[in-house]
């Protein structure tokens, strides 16, 4: 941790009420919390119109990282309207390279570094996870933008990963860590994402190959479609901070994640194995429905939530905290960058580093 990081962890809490900052850069911004969620994200605001989002990353980018680092969110508000290409300026001051092979996500106009947000029924929610916490490489930091404002609800709750682990039920806690989870998913035409769409390819080969090589089994399916399988953490270790958090998608893949007609259906069509994502522990046996329910009631007891506003840009450690959607009304138009890719302690690469 660098020196101006560890200067504004050690300082004690943000107030609730917000507190003019001078920052390095020299332009003067409000550092404080919304009322609604006076613990995260931190809220920063330009003291005057017309304030330069980007450039002001640029000279302050220590500062927001200590933010993050100690909040686990940062909300920029007010410094400009709606743009998409104001939001990806934004995104690259803090990252210099945001990724640009996500294939999970439909893409954003012209642009090869923004998304849209996950295409789901607006009047379903879609539920916490940490961003490609299944997958062997994933972004430490997440940009969202809000572009147009919906009617009502369509909310981006965040919860902290740390609180949800500290919360959670000791024994319930020791099975995650020691049992992890394996991932199993179903590339399905007309149901999910195609396999295709998301490696990037149509060469099986090249699919196999990338698979191998990330430690994920595949196996192609009589009707041309993949599932994909792949063991993976539930409680890692943050790489900066070295605290522990509660790192995965648990609650976004396990069936149990579904509504009762819907998750019926596929059963009965695909079967427990076929079902387009599903979550076992790591040993490949069933996860109960109990227990998920649970983790998921404490992540929402334990979140918080904000109105968008259009400009709004926030910023999360996807490690330190998970994100879900709210259902909505009218339209709704929010963008999605990723930033600071890693991965984690059991990645082929790095068990490869360490033999």
């Amino acid at each position: 941790m660098n020196e101006a990081t560890s200067r504004v962890s050690e300082q004690r809490p943000l107030q609730d009420a917000e507190q003019p900052a001078q920052t390095p850069g020299g332009d003067s911004v409000t550092i404080g919390f919304l009322p609604e969620a006076p613990s995260t994200p931190a809220l920063i605001t330009p003291a005057g119109p017309g304030g330069d989002l980007p450039g002001w990353l640029r000279s302050n980018r220590e500062t927001v990282e200590a933010l993050l680092l100690r909040h686990g969110a940062v909300l920029l508000r007010g410094f400009h309207a709606g743009s998409v290409e104001k939001f990806e300026q934004a995104a690259s001051a803090l990252c210099g390279t945001l990724y640009r092979e996500y294939g999970d996500l439909p893409r954003e106009g012209e642009s090869d570094r923004v998304y849209k947000s996950t295409p789901y029924p607006q009047n379903l929610s879609i539920l916490f996870h940490n961003e490609s916490s299944h997958l062997p490489e994933w972004p430490m930091r997440q940009f969202f933008s809000c572009i147009v404002a919906p009617h009502s609800g369509g909310q981006t709750p965040i919860v902290d990963c740390r609180t949800v682990l500290a919360r959670m039920r000791p024994e319930l806690a020791e099975l995650f860590a020691t049992k992890k989870l394996c991932y199993v998913r179903n590339f399905i035409n007309g149901v999910d994402v195609s396999w295709t769409r998301f490696f990037g390819t149509e060469d099986r080969a090249e699919v196999e190959r990338k698979c191998a090589a990330e430690g994920t089994s595949i196996e192609w399916t009589p009707d041309g479609g993949l599932r994909t399988s792949r063991q993976a953490g539930a409680v890692l270790r943050h790489p900066v901070t070295g605290e522990a958090v509660f790192f995965n998608q648990l609650a976004l893949h396990h069936p149990s994640s579904l509504d009762p007609d819907t998750r019926s259906a596929l059963a009965e069509i695909c079967g427990e194995q076929g079902m387009p994502r599903n979550v076992f522990w790591g040993d490949g046996s069933v996860i109960d429905d109990a227990l998920v329910t649970e983790v998921r009631d404490l992540m929402d007891r334990e979140s918080v939530a904000f109105s968008w506003q259009e400009g709004d840009v926030l910023v999360i450690d996807n490690m330190l905290v998970a994100h879900s959607r709210s259902p909505f009304t009218g339209p709704r138009k929010i963008v999605v960058a990723l930033g600071d890719m890693t991965d984690g302690p059991d990645s082929p690469t790095r068990r490869r580093e360490a033999a």
